[in-house]
């Protein structure tokens, strides 16, 4: 099943629904990224913080289980810079282990372009701003994923931060008249039928869907975490720095972390310069919490979508689903524009 407005983002990978995984780092794992790529979908490995051994056992676990030719991964570009051999392990595999697109978020892309290029791999970059377009399109992006504020891990804080709703067209409109063969997804509250139609609609050549595809019976997410996500609406996620300090990720301003807003978080988000300044007790409390599984104290890496997830299915049901229900109700609007 296609989408009825032709999508150069299925046509440009291969694929038979315009939607990729996002890379999520320790959830977007082999069997997840196998899941989503034998669904007709990008599956994009989440290399995050470049840890080798991780890399390269999930991916390699990716490309045992969807012979598809729909395998990536994606990496953290400021991480990138300490250390890129999971990087460059990635792009030494060829042929039809070959990484069919690599994503790079956070960070200047250019000092990678030509090893992924050299490769053969696509290069998707994300970015949060316009002022950072410039910078993905002298890279030779591929494909630039606009990522709005709402989106759970990181992404630009809420001094800087866009809205998908109006970063999206923005966005189109500058890539239709500066960079037209570049493709462009929508990322950030991308959760069902109705948010990927509404995606398409806004001049996105597609979508990367994360905190919805984290909940999925694929993910390396915690089942605690997930459980905890189904019982949690839109309201109950914050975009801190809080989580970064606690997990001692010494992220770049002006990026910070969006995850359900627990208890731990709530006692320290209005004193973030006090929890820098003396994090230790905070951390002990945090990682007992990630020990016992309790979530109360410990991390659920979701956005506002979490409001739109109410089951955790297999990934391949949930993207069949979101395609029947977005293709639904673009027929829809195509009929009503038509009688207009």
């Amino acid at each position: 099943m296609t989408l009825p407005i032709p999508s150069r983002f299925s046509a440009r990978f291969g694929l038979s629904t315009p939607i990729a995984l996002a890379p999520m780092a320790l959830a977007s794992g082999g069997a997840l990224a196998a899941a989503c790529a034998r669904a007709g979908a990008l599956g994009l490995v989440g290399g995050g913080y470049g840890d080798l051994a991780w890399t390269q056992r999930e991916y390699t676990l990716a490309l045992q289980a969807a012979d598809t030719g729909r395998i990536g991964c994606g990496f953290i570009t400021w991480k990138m810079d300490e250390d890129a051999s999971a990087l460059d392990w990635v792009l030494d595999h060829g042929g039809a282990e070959r990484p069919r697109a690599v994503m790079l978020s956070f960070g200047d892309p250019r000092p990678y372009a030509a090893r992924i290029a050299a490769s053969g791999a696509a290069l998707i970059c994300q970015v949060q701003r316009m002022d950072q377009v410039p910078q993905a399109i002298e890279a030779g992006a591929a494909v630039v994923v606009a990522q709005g504020a709402e989106a759970g891990g990181h992404g630009m804080n809420a001094l800087n931060g866009r809205a998908t709703l109006t970063f999206v067209p923005e966005l189109a409109d500058w890539l239709a008249a500066h960079a037209p063969q570049t493709l462009l997804l929508a990322a950030g509250g991308i959760a069902d039928g109705r948010t990927l139609a509404a995606a398409r609609v806004l001049g996105a050549d597609g979508a990367l869907v994360g905190s919805r595809l984290w909940a999925t019976a694929e993910s390396l997410a915690p089942q605690g975490a997930k459980e905890l996500a189904l019982a949690t609406d839109g309201d109950g996620t914050a975009r801190s720095a809080v989580f970064d300090i606690l997990r001692r990720k010494h992220w770049p301003a002006p990026y910070d972390f969006r995850a359900l807003r627990n208890a731990l978080h709530r006692h320290w988000e209005d004193r973030i310069d006090a929890l820098r300044a003396a994090p230790e007790e905070a951390r002990a409390a945090y990682d007992a919490g990630v020990q016992a599984g309790d979530f109360t104290a410990a991390h659920a890496t979701v956005g506002e979508a979490v409001g739109l997830v109410r089951d955790l299915p297999g990934a391949g049901e949930l993207i069949a689903r979101m395609e029947a229900q977005a293709l639904t109700l673009l027929c829809g609007a195509a009929g009503s524009a038509h009688q207009l």
